[in-house]
């Protein structure tokens, strides 16, 4: 089968640092699907495991984000069928998406939304887990119809995370939404979103957030930048409020400023289910399956911002060098070999 795949890790600039190889179809056995990927989407993820994580040699395949057809079950699949479409984030600890076959477990795999084509779909999975997860599982923000209480904070509202959790926040709770953005395009990206109130985290992000929000916030997604923003997030919280973060903080920071407040932390790890084959590892089938529904609802939308052409290392190679540059909107997505 054709894949993408890094032998040593090199700058993106380096025409070795993605190569464009054959690799043995795999068989499915057990929980796994054997899957037809039609298209992929690129996350940070993908940039960061090419830069720290040498394979010596060894063709190491990346991606985390795919939509495509199942084409062979194993023995204990109960979930899925050949035919199916479907759209998964995979695990981090097995081969990626960026290949023509991918096996992937059934548990971490949801129905493809019918209305969305596979590069809108395969724009989707880690982002709307990543979300769901750290906005529901983590901080408990409450779902339901209810009054209107509390407000929400997310910092890196374009990216990809953040554009699937401006949309889960707004339509799935009554929290108001404040979300952060430096440039016309992604302030305005935020706000067609939903995001309630867009401002600036270049400057004084404390000040900018309390002319919105002058009692302060209850619950912050940190997206980016963690450890630059983090007193001034302290300092937003209110008393009891909570602190979600995904990204690697560069340097330490320092919770001793969470304690008079009672504030809490939590990291989200979207591969925390499968890379430890949790109890409740079937809940990102589940949940991926509600945000399908929810879509063909006109509930939620694809976060797919470009299409970069077909899978290959040129593409992605591209794909990568837009990340690095820290400045995307929405998620980038590829589709089909050639």
């Amino acid at each position: 089968m054709k894949a993408v795949a890094y032998r040593q890790s090199l700058p993106v600039s380096d025409p070795q640092s993605l190569l464009d190889i054959e690799l043995p179809d795999p068989v499915a056995q057990g929980r796994d699907l054997l899957v037809k990927v039609e298209a992929v989407s690129v996350n940070p993820v993908d940039t960061k495991i090419r830069k720290r994580a040498d394979p010596q040699g060894a063709d190491k395949v990346l991606g985390w984000d795919a939509a495509g057809t199942v084409v062979a079950t194993g023995a204990d699949v109960t979930l899925f069928k050949p035919g199916d479409t479907v759209y998964y984030a995979g695990a981090i600890d097995r081969a990626g998406s960026n290949a023509a076959l991918q096996l992937v477990d059934e548990r971490i795999v949801g129905r493809k939304p019918s209305t969305l084509d596979f590069a809108q779909a395969a724009a989707m999975p880690l982002t709307t887990l990543t979300a769901w997860e750290l906005l529901f599982d983590r901080l408990g923000v409450p779902r339901g119809s209810a009054a209107r209480s509390g407000v929400v904070l997310i910092v890196g509202g374009a990216g990809g995370v953040g554009s699937m959790a401006i949309q889960l926040a707004r339509r799935l709770t009554n929290v108001t939404v404040v979300a952060t953005a430096s440039r016309d395009d992604s302030r305005a990206w935020a706000t067609k979103l939903g995001a309630h109130h867009v401002v600036d985290h270049r400057h004084d992000l404390a000040a900018a957030v309390k002319a919105v929000a002058p009692q302060g916030v209850d619950y912050v997604l940190s997206l980016t930048h963690t450890e630059q923003h983090f007193p001034a997030l302290v300092e937003l919280l209110k008393p009891q409020g909570k602190l979600g973060l995904i990204d690697d903080p560069s340097t330490p920071l320092d919770i001793g400023l969470m304690k008079s407040k009672s504030l809490s932390l939590h990291w989200e790890f979207m591969y925390t289910r499968s890379l430890h084959h949790t109890e409740d590892m079937q809940a990102q089938h589940r949940i991926l399956n509600e945000a399908s529904d929810l879509v063909d609802a006109g509930v939620l939308r694809s976060t797919l911002r470009e299409n970069l052409g077909t899978i290959t290392a040129d593409n992605l190679r591209r794909a990568h060098a837009r990340l690095e540059s820290g400045s995307t909107i929405g998620k980038l997505v590829l589709a089909g070999f050639e």
